[in-house]
């Protein structure tokens, strides 16, 4: 064996074949620093090593451990080398040498995913946060400059013409700008696409140089590198996303590009559902505004107030209904309605719709009060949808400075005449309720209110309510004619928001129907004419 070869020898100075052939590369080191021996692996990991050679010379980087440290590593030959020392009782050490390249790489691509990983679930969570269209285009735009890119445009399909451009860069306080913008977005390769739902191209693809004024923000300084992927919602594109990244700061690697395809796909269908929230909210906005409670006000003379809460304090309509009908041609009266469709929430409010419609389309035959409520009864019958409604019917109309009132009951507990003196009379009026037989019948009653009297209509919201000390009584007829009398000489906004007041202290926090109350009062005296015709004090002869 020649002296510049390697060698591996025991203790007696005889080679150990085993430490020859071990599978892991080792070497001895002399106290001086010189090359001791080396076994078959050592040779084959590093190809320059000589025994009897200095280990400065022939494994430079190994020298400039001490061999008392932990394991050292460093790169050979574009492998990632872990040296581990052992020192021996004579002085010299022996360095184990692992090939760790593979581990490290599989360590090191495990970091990134799991980094990739929460960024993505951060950046999730972060998005369902809010169902605002351009708060989520901001979220995507701060995410994206936060983990991805230094500058960010979040961009919106075109609406007549102009598209919504949502900008956010990097370490810029007011980075986060919302406008609107007219551009061709075939000026950006792959924009188009990507805003029409199409794959992202490769960055590589895109040249910075070419990119339009539009797309840098000011102030950015000179783009290195552009990712352009789209926006995918549900069904279709909500947008594309757009990744800047400053010159001098290396193009987008293609793991990189991944994460912001993946992060792209979270932010569309996040920015999809606001849209569709937003869109819906708009359209049950437009659906709920003829369902709404009317805003009353006085007219011909007469004071209405009405009042109304919904079964669920978190609905706005329900089963209960009121409206006022002003005097149409040939008529001098005002009919006012107030009823309790069967049912709560939606579905019942649906049907108080169409009831309301059809009261607003029979109102020119008022005058005959039994004649309206069959004509309605008919058209419920016929509709397969629809249930049974109770009503009150109230034709008003001024008789010098009183009121005259012709009240019609359906299947609805009897207004209460609220007189000056305090006296509450029950009006003597009954009949069917509406949608449930094929024929009603119903009495008509007539009196008049003097100034300051009221006709009171309510539905039995009112008086089932269960609550009070126990929770399990009923607020009852003979409790809401002893606050009605407490009412007596009030304007119609004051009797009904007393009668509101008792009924919510009384139910407390327990379930309850739907509740509506109608007040019509014949006002006292002349009044000045309030602006715009709402006020309290109007007064039209």
């Amino acid at each position: 064996m020649s002296e510049t070869e390697p060698t591996t020898r025991d203790a007696t100075g005889t080679v150990d074949a085993r430490w020859l052939e071990a599978p892991c590369a080792a070497l001895t080191v002399d106290p001086d620093g010189m090359v001791r021996e080396a076994n078959a692996a050592a040779v084959s990991l590093l190809p320059q090593l000589r025994t009897g050679e200095p280990l400065t010379r022939v494994v430079p980087w190994l020298a400039t451990a001490d061999g008392t440290s932990a394991p050292f590593a460093d790169v050979v030959d574009g492998r990632t080398v872990e040296a581990q020392p052992v020192r021996q009782d004579d002085g010299s050490v022996t360095w184990w040498l692992i090939d760790v390249t593979d581990v490290r790489s599989v360590r090191d691509e495990l970091k990134l995913e799991q980094a990739r990983a929460a960024f993505l679930s951060e950046a999730s969570a972060a998005l369902l946060g809010s169902l605002n269209l351009l708060r989520c285009m901001e979220v995507t735009g701060e995410l994206a400059v936060g983990r991805l890119a230094d500058g960010a445009l979040v961009i919106t399909p075109a609406a007549h013409g102009r598209f919504q451009v949502v900008t956010v860069v990097r370490d810029r306080a007011d980075s986060s700008r919302s406008t609107l913008l007219r551009f061709d977005p075939d000026e950006v390769p792959g924009l188009a696409e990507a805003l029409q739902g199409f794959p992202p191209v490769p960055s590589r693809w895109i040249d910075p140089a070419i990119a339009p004024s539009w797309l840098t923000p000011a102030g950015f300084g000179d783009v290195g590198s552009i990712v352009v992927t789209p926006l995918p919602g549900h069904g279709i594109p909500a947008g594309a996303l757009v990744l800047l990244r400053r010159a001098g700061c290396g193009p987008f690697s293609e793991g990189e590009e991944a994460t912001a395809n993946e992060f792209a796909a979270r932010s569309g269908l996040a920015m999809s559902a606001a849209r569709m929230f937003a869109q819906q909210a708009a359209i049950t906005e437009t659906l709920m505004r003829d369902l709404l409670p009317p805003r009353l006000q006085h007219v011909a003379g007469v004071e209405y107030a009405g009042g109304y809460r919904p079964s669920q304090d978190s609905e706005r309509v329900g089963g209960d209904f009121y409206d006022v009908h002003p005097a149409v041609d040939g008529t001098e009266e005002t009919l006012a309605v107030l009823g309790d469709v069967c049912g709560k929430g939606l579905e019942a409010a649906v049907l108080t719709g169409k009831i309301r419609s059809a009261l607003h389309a029979l109102r020119p035959m008022s005058g005959d009060h039994l004649r309206m409520l069959r004509l309605l009864n008919e058209a419920l019958l016929t509709d397969d949808d629809a249930r049974f409604v109770t009503l009150v019917l109230a034709s008003v109309s001024r008789i010098g400075s009183d009121v005259r009132l012709r009240l019609t009951c359906a299947g609805h507990p009897p207004p209460l005449i609220i007189r000056a003196d305090g006296r509450v009379e029950e009006a003597a009026t009954s009949g069917t309720l509406v949608g449930a037989l094929p024929t009603i019948e119903a009495t008509t009653y007539e009196t008049r209110i003097a100034p300051g009297e009221t006709c009171l209509l309510y539905t039995d919201g009112i008086t089932e309510a269960q609550g009070g000390p126990l929770g399990r009584d009923q607020f009852g007829e003979e409790r809401l004619q002893r606050a009605a009398a407490e009412c007596a000489g009030m304007p119609a906004e004051a009797v009904v928001e007393r009668v509101r007041m008792l009924a919510a202290e009384w139910v407390g926090r327990n379930a309850h129907d739907d509740m509506a109350v109608l007040a019509i009062t014949a006002p006292r005296g002349q009044h000045l004419t309030a602006v715009g015709g709402h006020g309290r004090g109007r007064y039209t002869a």
